[in-house]
Parts: structure tokens; C-alpha cells; sequence
């Protein structure tokens, strides 16, 4: 019984250590070398190699010539589009009501790395609205579904993706500070704003949601700035309630 135990324990190890890989490849998605795997997973390297070979051959980790040739596998992104196409489906009916109930055009997004991916959207019934294109990417620290879903994320994680964005513009570093603030903001509850800090001219309002072994999904109303303001409190209690329901 104690034998069993112990390969237990022992299996439980390896598959821990094997989703550590997976989730520090999933954050590089240009890819890593065997070493630098191994620091940012604390493990020797003799070990990480033994678990990349087993991943490997089961489609889960393409491993290619050179440095940094170690990404993530095919079979890792049909699980996730299959996972995208389940959360996408089940929210649709949520943002068509959003949108009916607002008249705004409602955005799903998903975090892909350090950038958000729009994958579905209901357009709005108002003449004057922002569309987005279906497969765009989008920054994470100037963008509401993108600041959502960095206050998602474990916050030495979203630490790491935000200054890794300010060092990419660095007249906007005395920001920083106030903007480890507004994430704080909205893990406690708060609705992540993005006024024309994206795109002049737009403001949005979101939200993200995060399930134990899914990804991350943001859904936001992105609304033309001239109207922002007016319909800012309308669109944060429709999006406020939505949420709470969702989550209930």
C-alpha cells in the first residue's frame, strides 16, 4: 500500500512539473531552449529534458532546430481551440443580451500570450459603433479586456507582462505605479476602463473570466468616446449584473 503510494506521489510530481512547463510556454510563445525552461521552472535541466521528450511525442510540444526551438505542440492548440469554441458558445447568448439590453457591440477576447485575441462579437444596433475584426490582437495595458485579464492572471505573472509593455514605451514609465494601482482596482471587483488610451476616439468597459484549467476571457463594450460618458454608469450596471450572474 505504502509502494503505491509512493508512485502516486510520484506521478502526481511529474504531471505538476509537466503543466509547469507547459503554462511557462504558453507565456513564450516564441519559444524557449531547454535551459531556460529549466530556470524559470526551478528544475535541472536533465529532468526538464526527460519531460519535453515525453511531451513531445505526444504531440503537446514541437521541439525545432537552434535556440529557443521548444513551443508549444499542436496538440495543445486543438485542445485550446476546441476550449475557445465551448466558452465562446456558452457566452454568446450573454453578450447578445448585453447588446440588445445596451445597444452597444459586445467583444469576447481571449489572452494568447502577451497580447488579447478578439474571437466573437455582437455588433451594435447604433449607427455610430466600433467593430473590431475577428483574429485581431490587442495590447494587454491599454485596453479594458486586456487590463481585465492581466488581473486575472497570478500578479508576479501580470507584473511581468506589464512591465514588459511600459519597457516597449518608455515616455509612459512614470504611469507605472498608478497602473499597478488600477489593476489592484479591478482584482478587487472593479471594471476595467480603457479611455481613448487604445484607439482616439473609443472608451470601453470589461470584465474577465478565469476557470480552473481554461484560459483567459475578457468580455468588453468597446463605444465610441463622444458617447462614453453619458452611457459610462448605464453600461457599467448592465455589464456589473451580467457578471454577477455569470459567476453565481
Amino acid at each position: 500500500m505504502d509502494g503505491n503510494k509512493v508512485i502516486n506521489n510520484q506521478r502526481i510530481k511529474v504531471i505538476s512539473r509537466a503543466t509547469d512547463i507547459l503554462r511557462v510556454l504558453g507565456r513564450e510563445t516564441s519559444g524557449l531552449s531547454l535551459g531556460q525552461i529549466a530556470n524559470q521552472v526551478e528544475l535541472p535541466r536533465s529532468t526538464v529534458q526527460r519531460i519535453v521528450a515525453a511531451l513531445a511525442l505526444e504531440g503537446f510540444i514541437s521541439i525545432e532546430k537552434g535556440n529557443a526551438g521548444i513551443r508549444l505542440g499542436p496538440e495543445i492548440q486543438s485542445l485550446a481551440q476546441a476550449s475557445a469554441a465551448a466558452i465562446r458558445d456558452r457566452l454568446r447568448p450573454l453578450m447578445k443580451q448585453i447588446s440588445e439590453l445596451t445597444g452597444e457591440t459586445v467583444d469576447l477576447a481571449v489572452l494568447e500570450g502577451h497580447r488579447m485575441r478578439f474571437i466573437d462579437q455582437i455588433v451594435g444596433s447604433q449607427r455610430l459603433r466600433t467593430v473590431s475584426s475577428i483574429g485581431e490582437t490587442f495590447p494587454l495595458t491599454t485596453t479594458a479586456n486586456g487590463k481585465a485579464a492581466l488581473a486575472c492572471l497570478d500578479p508576479v505573472e501580470a507584473d511581468k507582462l506589464i512591465i514588459a509593455e511600459f519597457e516597449e514605451r518608455p515616455a509612459l514609465a512614470p504611469r507605472l505605479p498608478d497602473f499597478f494601482a488600477e489593476i489592484e482596482a479591478i482584482r478587487s471587483g472593479a471594471l476595467a476602463r480603457d479611455i481613448n488610451e487604445h484607439t482616439e476616439g473609443v472608451s470601453a468597459l470589461g470584465f474577465a473570466i478565469s476557470e480552473p484549467g481554461s484560459d483567459v476571457y475578457a468580455i468588453s463594450i468597446p463605444v465610441p468616446s463622444s458617447r462614453f460618458e453619458r452611457k459610462a454608469a448605464e453600461l457599467a450596471t448592465s455589464l456589473e449584473a451580467f457578471r454577477a450572474g455569470y459567476m453565481s
